[in-house]
């Protein structure tokens, strides 16, 4: 039989050959307290899973789906099957099917250290351990057998024995009788949403009510969790104030109820998503718990992601893809709808901005790699369907869902999700049903639309031409379009083109605006002939489409005097945005780009703008300036964030983000003194408080410095003896400068399992240094010499974060190029989703290095 990698093939058989009726799941985890029966062996529990199935063809064999590390018995329709026959460790042989079938399945489960099914973290503060599942795309068959794809839905009964003392969360509402958790039966859904969620958890309680178009109450039972040890900082008002903001936004605007009764909200430990919209328990990575001050961009992005899951409840869960390929029918959705509801429900009135800032900044990166895909994407297995949860997925498919609302209008796009909600209740589609709706209610052909927009990949660059007359007016303003040779698809795009000047008091300003429809190589916008001659022209001005901005040379002259001047949030992130593009292209040397950001972040305004212009300078330093020059950017980025960091307003989130941004650019033994000093309470910054997460934020640069030894990060984590700590201190331990400090880090990440994911993490942040590229050198022909046998032998999370996070990046030389490129090909037949890995990295590198070619031109300019 096949292993654990389920194919596309393989599931449309089985999906025409069987229908599931339901499952009755069983699980005792009693076994996640105390010592484990076998020290050296894998900690298990006890998994009976009875699943009832019809099948089309009686007599017909299939296979049910099941990871375990035994298999204690198996029965079908009353024969007693030899598990040692018919179990091969990830699937079970199921022959002679009758027309109407039950298998029980009586088996061992593994506990999970890697964040894949049944996860289980000892918190380190208390003791306590803490349990939840986490399955997509395919690992609820680490916790229960079933039927592993998401066609095939079905209504669950769980029930669970837990530890004295516990509480149990699963879909459903549950109850404890007689020493076991007995929870409802849930509505017919996938396997990769049902959840379970076990431990001494802090639970706070609300709930939501609402009176229906038919004069029915509606009433939900509000539910939010986190570990006892967070519990301090646990804000749960806001989570619930944001929940009913969106379920209020959701009712009004979707015309179906909320179907899965309850609604519970996990914050959970070592996660590695950002969110799982389990439906009637969604679970979040406990991040989302600020233990320190943070700005108002994460209370925003927090929000966005609460919206985000509870979008899914109606894409994803009451109508499910069925198969990954249409992946994007739930997650482009709800990506596009967290800010859509943010913006139109909650205080987070500029959430546009930031996506055009943040998530498409995700988009344009994934575009252009030579993995990128179309938006429906080619999808032949379950690894496969790991990796395309990306940016083309997510943040290219909710800002090609915001072009076609500009371009059906928004009233029909609704009104086709209304439809497609209730034509399709419980059940599973594929991109035509969807389309077929749209065209119904916009009454526009969609099949060209989806062509271009759906259905191939790449993105399209917009630049304008102007022409004036003799009089100093527009005589024409054009819009060329272009794209890529390797994805030569133009598309239509409906977009704002704005004209800009600046007023008498020296405030750039849009003076003239037209909205248009953009197609083939040249547009022209007759609308505009005789306007004043603009000083800059936004081509996608309030962000209709999805496309990357391009300017003409007045327009870039006037950004690199006047950026700053530029009055409206949202087009200055565009404009943010597109001077980023043209710094990863090698258009805009990196120097250039941190001068820009030295000279006008500081008038920032939008908090989310401004910690994104902060990431992308560290990214211009560090990977695409010249490595001649890096010193002297170095020096003058620290030198001007610690400018602005004394000239922020007292206590202020602008003072907190210049603080953090100085601290990730210091590097000169006068800064760090700085930063340690600040640490000690010796230097105090007016207004700002070092707290704990800060301290940790400080302890990075002066741990890779060789400022702070072992001896003061072991006394930080007594100071802070949490989980949270333990994860900051890993970091800062493998951030140190020192070969055997990078060797036990390399051997405890590459050479030994036995970390759990978030310490894999941190440890990965860690041993990364771009001040240490010497001191981690060698280890560049060893990543090459690993990682095939990583991919075989790790979980594929695991594999995946240690392939991604320790590729030489910081090796940015030809020789590392040649070194990968002779890995991939000596490796032609690896496994797709490691050679897909291996090539994004490979990609980052040679822009890099094509980056730091156009940067060293400008020297001595």
């Amino acid at each position: 039989m096949p292993g654990e990698n389920l194919s596309r093939d393989e599931a449309r058989e089985r999906a025409a050959l069987l229908s599931v009726d339901g499952y009755d799941v069983s699980l005792d985890l009693r076994s996640a307290v105390g010592d484990a029966d076998d020290a050296a062996a894998a900690r298990t529990f006890r998994s009976v899973t009875t699943i009832r199935f019809g099948c089309a063809e009686p007599g017909a064999s299939t296979f049910a789906d099941l990871i375990a590390p035994s298999v204690n018995s198996v029965t079908l329709n009353g024969r007693d099957l030899d598990p040692a026959e018919v179990f091969d460790g990830s699937r079970v042989l199921l022959t002679d099917l009758a027309a109407e079938n039950e298998l029980t399945v009586d088996a061992q489960c593994a506990y999970s250290r890697t964040g894949e099914g049944m996860h289980r973290f000892v918190d380190p503060e208390d003791g306590e351990v803490y349990l939840y599942t986490q399955y997509e795309p395919a690992d609820a068959r680490r916790v229960f057998a079933n039927f592993e794809q998401p066609d095939l839905k079905a209504p669950y009964r769980f029930e669970v024995q837990a530890p004295e003392g516990w509480r149990v969360w699963s879909n459903g509402a549950g109850e404890l009788a007689d020493g076991v958790w007995k929870f409802a039966e849930t509505k017919p859904i996938s396997t990769y949403i049902t959840c379970v969620v076990a431990g001494p958890y802090h639970y706070v309680t609300d709930s939501y009510e609402r009176v229906l178009d038919d004069g029915s109450k509606l009433e939900i039972p509000l539910g939010a969790m986190c570990r006892k040890g967070l519990a301090p900082y646990f804000d749960a008002d806001d989570v619930f104030l944001i929940t009913k903001q969106g379920l209020d936004f959701f009712h009004e605007n979707f015309d179906y109820p909320y179907p899965f009764g309850k609604y519970d909200q996990a914050f959970v430990p070592e996660y590695n998503l950002g969110a799982m919209e389990n439906p009637g328990l969604v679970t979040f990575r406990e991040e989302y718990i600020f233990r320190g001050k943070v700005t108002q961009t994460s209370y925003e992005a927090r929000a966005n992601v609460i919206l985000h899951e509870m979008a899914h409840m109606w894409f994803g869960d009451l109508v499910t893809m069925v198969w990954w390929d249409d992946l994007w029918l739930k997650e482009s959705f709800a990506d596009f709808m967290g800010t859509f509801a943010n913006v139109g429900a909650t205080r987070f009135k500029d959430a546009w901005t930031t996506f055009a800032n943040r998530r498409k900044a995700w988009a344009y990166r994934a575009d252009q790699l030579p993995s990128t895909h179309p938006i429906t994407a080619d999808i032949r297995d379950l690894q496969d369907a790991k990796l395309n949860f990306d940016g083309i997925t997510y943040a290219k498919g909710a800002s090609v869902l915001k072009q076609l609302v500009a371009y059906v209008g928004q009233d029909a796009f609704l009104e086709g999700a209304r439809r497609y909600f209730k034509r399709n209740a419980y059940g599973n589609t594929r991109l035509g049903d969807l389309l077929s709706v749209l065209a119904e209610t916009s009454g526009r052909d969609m099949t060209a639309w989806a062509a271009s927009w759906l259905q191939t990949a790449g993105v399209n660059s917009l630049t304008p031409q102007v022409l004036l007359d003799d009089e100093g007016r527009v005589a024409e303003l054009a819009v060329v379009q272009e794209a890529p040779e390797s994805h030569p698809e133009l598309r239509p795009h409906r977009v704002r083109v704005g004209l800009y000047r600046r007023d008498t008091e020296g405030s750039l300003e849009r003076y003239a605006s037209v909205e248009t429809d953009v197609e083939g190589p040249r547009t022209v916008v007759a609308e505009l002939a005789g306007a004043e001659a603009p000083e800059l022209v936004l081509v996608n001005d309030d962000d209709l489409t999805y496309c990357k901005i391009r300017f003409d040379e007045t327009s870039l002259a006037t950004l690199r005097e006047h950026l700053g001047a530029l009055s409206d949030p949202l087009a200055r992130a565009l404009a943010w945005s597109a001077l980023w593009n043209l710094t990863r292209d090698a258009l805009l040397p990196a120097r250039d780009f941190l001068e820009l950001v030295l000279r006008f972040a500081g008038r920032e305004s939008d908090i989310g703008v401004l910690q994104m212009l902060h990431a992308w300078a560290g990214t211009a330093l560090e990977r695409y300036a010249a490595p001649e020059w890096r010193e002297t950017g170095a020096d003058l980025l620290a030198r001007g964030a610690l400018e602005e960091l004394r000239a922020a307003e007292p206590g202020s989130e602008h003072q907190l983000a210049w603080a953090r941004f100085f601290a990730s650019a210091a590097a000169a033994p006068a800064d760090l003194a700085l930063l340690k000093a600040l640490l000690d309470g010796t230097e105090t910054v007016e207004g700002l408080s070092v707290d704990q997460e800060l301290r940790w934020a400080f302890l990075e640069p002066l741990a890779a410095h060789g400022v702070a030894d072992e001896e003061l990060l072991v006394a930080e984590l007594s100071r802070d003896d949490t989980a949270s700590g333990k994860r900051h201190q890993v970091r800062c331990l493998a951030a140190r400068p020192s070969a055997a400090v990078k060797a036990q880090a390399w051997a405890q990440v590459v050479e030994s399992d036995r970390l759990s994911n978030a310490l894999v993490g941190a440890t990965i942040a860690g041993f990364s240094q771009p001040s240490q590229r010497r001191l981690t050198a060698p280890y560049a022909e060893k990543y090459f010499a690993a990682i095939d046998r990583i991919w075989r032998e790790r979980s594929i999370q695991i594999g995946m974060d240690i392939v991604s996070g320790l590729f030489p990046a910081y090796q940015d030389r030809q020789e590392t190029l040649d070194a990968t490129d002779a890995w991939l090909a000596e490796h032609a037949e690896a496994a797709p989703a490691l050679r897909r890995l291996v090539l994004e990295a490979r990609d980052d590198l040679a822009r890099a290095l094509r980056a730091q070619a156009c940067d060293a031109k400008a020297d001595g300019r």
